[in-house]
C-alpha cells in the first residue's frame, strides 16, 4: 500500500467513523408526509394600527407558540420564512381546519364600558359620529354603545375554563388580571356600579375580534367608585366545555400583534404517511440490491466494492442530514435513492476509463492493474465534477425556489452529490488500490472487471458505426419529437397542481372502488360541480376545487364515504391564491435561471458550441417531458418540478461526458475532423451510459411500483427524463455540435494538418488506445 493510498484510507475511516457516531445518536427528523401531521404557511398583513415588518412577524411567532403549546401537540415546529411568513409543523394533527381556526383569529380581545344602547337600526361594527363610541350588538343582538377600551387581552395573566355547577351557570371562563389590568378593572367596575341596577352602564362588554362575546351586569354588592379589587373576574356566555377551553387557550395565547392569512396548508393521515415511508424503504433496497447485483456483474471485484462503497455512501448521506439538522421528506427520501444512481454514475466513468487504459494496445506504455486504475480515476474526474456541478445547480435552485416538501428534494440531493463525490473518488479508490495490491488478483487480472472491455464496448469496437454522418436526420428527429410534445401541450393543455393555481385538493382512500364519473355527478348534485374528480389506484380519490369550506368539506366526505362504503381522509392541502400565481412563477424562474446558468458554467468549461448545444438539447427534454405529461393527463405540481430539474440535471451530465471526451480527443488528435471525433466520443461513452442507465432506471422502477401514489408519477417522469435525456446527448446535443462546429466553430483543417485515415483511426479504437 503505497503512502497515498495510507493517507486516502485513514481519511475515508475519519468520515466513516464520524458518520457511524452521528448515526447512533443524533435522531432522524421525519417530514410530515411520513409520520403524519399539519403544515401551515401563514403571511403577517398590515392593521390600520401596526405595519407587518419582520419585528411584528417575530412577536407574531411568539405568540403562535404559546398557542401551538395550548394544543398539546408534540414536537410542533415553528420558524420564519422571510419577513411576512411562518411556517407552523404539527405532528400527529391531521385536521387543518381545526389548527387554522385556532392559530389564524386574531384573538383581540379588549374590555369596554357600556355607554348604552344604539338607537335600533343604527349600523353596527361602525364608529358613531355623535360621541366616538363603537357600536355592536350584543348576544341577543341589541346594539350598545362601547366606549373606548379600558382593558386589552395583554393585561390578563391568565384564563382558564371552569365549570360552575352550583348556581346553575355551567362553564365559564375565569380571567386573572395583573398589573395595571387590576387598577382598569377596578376602576371600570366602580363608574358601572353607580348605574342604576337595570341602566346598561351597569355592564362591561368584553368583546373578541370585535364580537361581545359577554356583556355580564356588575352586582348589586359592589360599590360605586371602588369596583371588583383582587384582579380577578369571570367571562360568562352560556359556552360549552369545548368553546370555554377553546377561549381560554386564545386568551392564554395573547392578540397577535398583526392580522395573518393562511395561505398554505397541508394536511397528511399518519396511516399515509407511515405507508410512503415503508413503501419507500422497500423500493430503496430493493432497487439497490438490483443495482448492486448489476455493477457486480458487469464490473466483477471493482463492481463489489463499489457496492460497498455505496452503504459507505448511504451511511455520510444519513449522516449529513442529521448534522445539518435536515428534515427527511417523501421527495427528499426520492433525492436520496436517485443519488444512489449519481453514485454509480461517478465509478462507472471510473472503471470504465481504467478499461481502456489496461487494454492500452502495442504503441502505448504497457499498464499495470495499479497505473489503469489510477489513470481512469485521474482522466474521469473532470467528466465527474463537471456532471455533479451541474446537477448541484439545478438542486439549489430547487431549494430556493420551490417550497415545502419539494424544498427537502433540493437538500438531499445537495447532500447526495457531494456524499457520491466522497463514495466513488474517496471510498472506492481506497478499496480498489487495496484490493489490486493483493498477490492474488495482480495475478488473476480478471477478476477486477478490468481486464476486458466489455460486451457493448467490444461489440461497438468491430462494428463501428458512424452515427454522425445522419447528424441532420438525427436533428430532424429530435425537431419532431419537439413537434409532437408541444402539440400535447396545445390540445391537452397543462394540468397544474394545485400548488401552482391554488385551490384544495382532498384525498380519500375508501372500501371499494369508485368511478369517477359518478363521483363527479354525487359530489355536483351536494353543491360542488366545480370540483375535479380523478382516481388512482383502486381505492384511491381525489377531489380538486377553486375553495372549499369547511361545511363543503364535510359534504364531500360524507358523498365520498356513501360512494366507496366508507372513506378516509388521507391528505389534505390548500393553497392560496397569492401563492399558488407565487410558486408558478417561481418555477418558471427556477427553469429560466437553470437554462441560463448551465450555459454559463459549461461555456467557461467548454467551447460555446458545446454549452449551446447541451443547453439545447436540455430545452429539448423539458418540452418532451411536459408534452408526454400532457398527452397522459398527469398534473403538474412540486414533486413534477423535482423530477423536471433532476432531468436537468441529468440530461447535461450526459452531455458533459460526451464533450469531456470530445476535448479530450481534440487534444490528441488535433487535425481529425470534428464529426470524426464526436462519434468517437460518443461510441467511447455509450457503455457508460448504458451502465449506468441500468441502475437508475432498477432504483426509479422499484420506486415507480412500491413508492406510492405521489412517488409513481415522480418515478414515471424520471424514467421518461433518463430515456429522453440519454437519447437526446447522442441524438441531439452531439449532431447539433458537429453542426455549430461546421458553421461559426474553428475548423480544423486551419491547422494545416491532413486528417488521419481512418483505417489508421480504427486500429487505434479497436486496440483501446486514444486518439
Amino acid at each position: 500500500m503505497t503512502r497515498a493510498t495510507r493517507v486516502r484510507a485513514l481519511f475515508a475511516l475519519a468520515i466513516l467513523a464520524l458518520s457511524t457516531f452521528l448515526a447512533l445518536t443524533q435522531p432522524a427528523r421525519l417530514g410530515l408526509d411520513l409520520r403524519g401531521g399539519t403544515q401551515l404557511v401563514l403571511q403577517t398583513r398590515d392593521s390600520p394600527t401596526a405595519e407587518a415588518d419582520r419585528e411584528a412577524t417575530d412577536r407574531t411567532l411568539e405568540v403562535l407558540r404559546r398557542r401551538v403549546d395550548a394544543l398539546g401537540v408534540s414536537e410542533p415546529n415553528l420558524s420564519r420564512a422571510g419577513d411576512h411568513r411562518i411556517l407552523v409543523e404539527l405532528p400527529g394533527l391531521d385536521d387543518p381546519d381545526e389548527a387554522a381556526e385556532v392559530l389564524g383569529r386574531t384573538a383581540q380581545l379588549t374590555i369596554h364600558p357600556v355607554l348604552g344602547t344604539a338607537t335600533p337600526g343604527t349600523d353596527t361594527d361602525r364608529t358613531a359620529p355623535a360621541d366616538g363610541a363603537t357600536v355592536l350588538p350584543d348576544d341577543s343582538g341589541t346594539p350598545l354603545r362601547l366606549g373606548p377600551a379600558a382593558l386589552t387581552g395583554a393585561e390578563v395573566r391568565r384564563a382558564a375554563a371552569e365549570f360552575d355547577g352550583q348556581d346553575g351557570s355551567g362553564w365559564f371562563v375565569g380571567l386573572s388580571l395583573h398589573g395595571a389590568g387590576e387598577r382598569a378593572w377596578a376602576q371600570l367596575t366602580g363608574k358601572a356600579a353607580c348605574a342604576a341596577p337595570h341602566d346598561p352602564a351597569r355592564r362591561a362588554a368584553i368583546v373578541l375580534d370585535r364580537k361581545v362575546i359577554s356583556s355580564p351586569q356588575v352586582e348589586s354588592s359592589v360599590a360605586c367608585g371602588v369596583g371588583i379589587t383582587g384582579g380577578t373576574t369571570r367571562i360568562t356566555g352560556g359556552f360549552d366545555q369545548h368553546a370555554a377551553q377553546e377561549l381560554a387557550l386564545l386568551i392564554n395565547g395573547g392578540a397577535l400583534p398583526v392580522p395573518v392569512d393562511i395561505v398554505e396548508q397541508r394536511a397528511v393521515g399518519p396511516t399515509l404517511g407511515a405507508l410512503a415511508l415503508t413503501s419507500s424503504a422497500q423500493a430503496a433496497v430493493i432497487g439497490v440490491a438490483l443495482t448492486a447485483v448489476f455493477i457486480t456483474v458487469v464490473y466483477r471485484l471493482l463492481g463489489a466494492l463499489a457496492t460497498l462503497a455505496l452503504a459507505c455512501y448511504a451511511l455520510i448521506s444519513y449522516a449529513a442530514l442529521l448534522a445539518l439538522g435536515a428534515t427527511l421528506t417523501l421527495p427528499g427520501l426520492a433525492g436520496f435513492v436517485l443519488a444512489i444512481g449519481m453514485a454509480v454514475d461517478a465509478n462507472v466513468l471510473v472503471f470504465e476509463r481504467a478499461r481502456e487504459e489496461y487494454a492500452a494496445g502495442p504503441g502505448a506504455r504497457p499498464r499495470t492493474l495499479r497505473s489503469a486504475l489510477a489513470a481512469g480515476f485521474r482522466n474521469a474526474f473532470s467528466a465527474i465534477a463537471d456532471s455533479n456541478v451541474t446537477t448541484l445547480i439545478a438542486a439549489v435552485l430547487l431549494f430556493f425556489f420551490a417550497s415545502g416538501p419539494v424544498r427537502g428534494f433540493g437538500v438531499t440531493l445537495c447532500i447526495g452529490v457531494a456524499a457520491s463525490m466522497v463514495s466513488a473518488l474517496l471510498v472506492t479508490r481506497v478499496l480498489a488500490e487495496c484490493a489490486i495490491a493483493l498477490r492474488p488478483v495482480r495475478r488473476r487480472p480478471g477478476l477486477t472487471g478490468l481486464a476486458g472491455l466489455g460486451r457493448v464496448r467490444s461489440w461497438l469496437s468491430r462494428r463501428r458505426p458512424d452515427l454522425m454522418r445522419h447528424r441532420r436526420r438525427w436533428l430532424a428527429l429530435s425537431g419532431a419529437a419537439l413537434l409532437l410534445a408541444g402539440s400535447g401541450i396545445a390540445v391537452r393543455g397543462l394540468d397544474y397542481g394545485v400548488e401552482f393555481t391554488g385551490g384544495r385538493m382532498v384525498e380519500y382512500t375508501t372500501t371499494r372502488p369508485v368511478d369517477a364519473e359518478r363521483a363527479r355527478a354525487a359530489l355536483g348534485t351536494a353543491g360542488l360541480d366545480r370540483a375535479q374528480v380523478s382516481t388512482s389506484g383502486d381505492r384511491t380519490l381525489t377531489v380538486r376545487t377553486e375553495r372549499l369550506s369547511a361545511a363543503e368539506l364535510t359534504a364531500a366526505g360524507r358523498v365520498v364515504d356513501e360512494l366507496g362504503g366508507g372513506a378516509q381522509k388521507v391528505r389534505d392541502e390548500l393553497i392560496g391564491p397569492s401563492l399558488g400565481e407565487e410558486l408558478r412563477r417561481g418555477a418558471l424562474v427556477a427553469l429560466g435561471l437553470a437554462l441560463v446558468a448551465q450555459l454559463g458554467y459549461l461555456a467557461v468549461r467548454f467551447r460555446w458550441t458545446f454549452a449551446l448545444s447541451a443547453v439545447v438539447a436540455m430545452a429539448h427534454d423539458v418540452v418532451v417531458l411536459v408534452g408526454v405529461f400532457a398527452w397522459l393527463g398527469k398534473p403538474l405540481d412540486g414533486v413534477f418540478l423535482a423530477a423536471l430539474l433532476t432531468v436537468i440535471g441529468y440530461s447535461v451530465n450526459d452531455s458533459v461526458v460526451v464533450f469531456d471526451r470530445v476535448r479530450e480527443l481534440r487534444r490528441a488528435a488535433r487535425g481529425t475532423p470534428f464529426p470524426d471525433l464526436a462519434n468517437t466520443a460518443v461510441l467511447q461513452t455509450v457503455p457508460r451510459t448504458v451502465n449506468t442507465g441500468m441502475g437508475a432506471v432498477f432504483i426509479l422502477a422499484a420506486l415507480a411500483a412500491l413508492g406510492g401514489d405521489t412517488l409513481t408519477d415522480f418515478a414515471l417522469a424520471l424514467l421518461i427524463g433518463i430515456v429522453v435525456g440519454t437519447c437526446s446527448s447522442v441524438f441531439t446535443a452531439t449532431p447539433l455540435a458537429v453542426v455549430l462546429e461546421r458553421d461559426g466553430g474553428a475548423s480544423p483543417r486551419r491547422s494545416g494538418r491532413r486528417p488521419a485515415r481512418r483505417g489508421a483511426r480504427r486500429d487505434r479504437w479497436d486496440t483501446g488506445a486514444r486518439v
